[in-house]
C-alpha cells in the first residue's frame, strides 16, 4: 500500500499558531522533508517531535522529489514543511505535489498559517478578488512584463519584498501604478508586527526616513473599473466618430453593430452617433 504527502503548514512567527493536526502528523509520520533542516529543527524541539528529516528545497527538489517519492511508493508517510508558512506558496512544494499526482500517491494538505493571506485579511482592502504574485522578479524583462500586467489587473495585489529592497520597490510601483493604497505588512504574528497603512508615494516616503526590518507583504489596490472606463473614454475622444467607427467597420462588423458599439464606448445614444457622423460628412 502507497504512502501518503501531507502538506503541513507551521507559524509565519508566532509559534502558538501551530495547530494540533498538524503536530499530530509530524509526529505520526515516517519522515519530514523540510525546506532548511536546520530552521526546523527548532520548531520541532520546541514541540518534542523526533520524526526523522531531510531536507528538501529549491536546489535538490528533482532528485529529493523522485527519491521521497520512492519512499511514499514503499508505504512511508511524509510530511512536507518550509521555513514559515505553507509549502507551494512561494515556497518549495508545487514540483513534489505533481511528482506524487503522476505517481498516484495521494496527497492532503494540513493547513494553517500563509503570510499572504493574513496580510490581505489585515489590509482593509478588497479581499474578494486578489491577485498573489509573491516577489517580483530580479530580472529586468521579465519584471517589467508583470508590472506591465499588474496596471490593468483590477484585483488587490499581494507581493512579497525583503526589506532591504522595499524603498527601490515602493518608488517602482509609484512610478508605474500611480498612487494608489497600499497596507505594507510587517514582521506578522510577531512581536514588532507592524502595518502602514497609505498611499505608495507616503509609505515610499515613510520607508525611505525609516528602514524595515523583517519580510514585508505588501497588499496594493487594484486598478478601478471607473479608471479604466476613464481612461476608455478618453483614447475615444481623441479620435473622431468617423475614425472611431472605421476601427470597428475594418475588424467585419456591420454598419448597425458597429454604430452600437461606438455609442457604448462614448456613452451615448445611437442617434447622437447618428447626428455626429451626419456632421462630420
Amino acid at each position: 500500500m502507497k504512502g501518503q504527502l501531507y502538506l503541513c503548514a507551521t507559524p509565519i512567527g508566532n509559534l502558538e499558531d501551530i495547530t494540533f493536526r498538524v503536530l499530530r502528523v509530524l509526529k505520526e509520520a515516517d519522515l519530514i522533508a523540510a525546506e532548511d533542516t536546520r530552521n526546523s529543527r527548532k520548531l520541532l524541539n520546541h514541540f518534542e517531535i523526533r520524526t526523522p528529516m531531510t531536507s528538501y528545497h529549491e536546489y535538490n527538489k528533482y532528485d529529493k522529489g523522485r527519491w521521497l517519492v520512492s519512499q511514499m511508493e514503499e508505504g512511508k508517510q511524509v510530511a512536507l514543511i518550509t521555513d514559515a508558512g505553507t509549502p507551494g506558496i512561494s515556497d518549495p512544494g508545487e514540483e513534489l505535489v505533481a511528482m506524487c499526482w503522476e505517481a498516484g500517491i495521494p496527497v492532503t494538505s494540513v493547513p494553517g498559517p500563509a503570510a499572504c493571506i493574513t496580510a490581505l485579511t489585515m489590509s482593509g482592502l478588497p479581499a474578494r478578488r486578489f491577485s498573489f504574485e509573491a516577489f517580483l522578479p530580479q530580472e529586468k524583462k521579465e519584471r517589467r512584463a508583470i508590472l506591465e500586467e499588474m496596471k490593468t489587473d483590477t484585483r488587490t495585489l499581494i507581493l512579497y519584498e525583503a526589506p532591504h529592497r522595499l524603498v527601490k520597490t515602493l518608488e517602482e510601483l509609484f512610478h508605474e501604478l500611480g498612487n494608489r493604497k497600499i497596507a505594507v505588512c510587517r514582521e506578522l504574528t510577531k512581536k514588532h508586527e507592524t502595518v502602514f497603512k497609505g498611499t505608495l508615494e507616503e509609505a515610499w516616503k515613510w520607508y525611505q526616513d525609516n528602514p524595515p526590518k523583517g519580510e514585508c507583504v505588501l497588499v496594493l489596490e487594484g486598478k478601478s473599473r471607473e479608471e479604466i472606463v476613464k481612461e476608455e473614454r478618453k483614447k475615444w475622444e481623441d479620435m473622431s466618430v468617423a475614425e472611431h467607427m472605421e476601427l470597428y467597420l475594418d475588424q467585419g462588423m456591420e454598419k448597425k453593430e458597429a454604430m452600437k458599439q461606438v455609442a457604448k464606448d462614448r456613452g451615448v445614444s445611437k442617434r447622437d452617433i447618428y447626428q455626429i457622423l451626419l456632421q462630420e460628412s
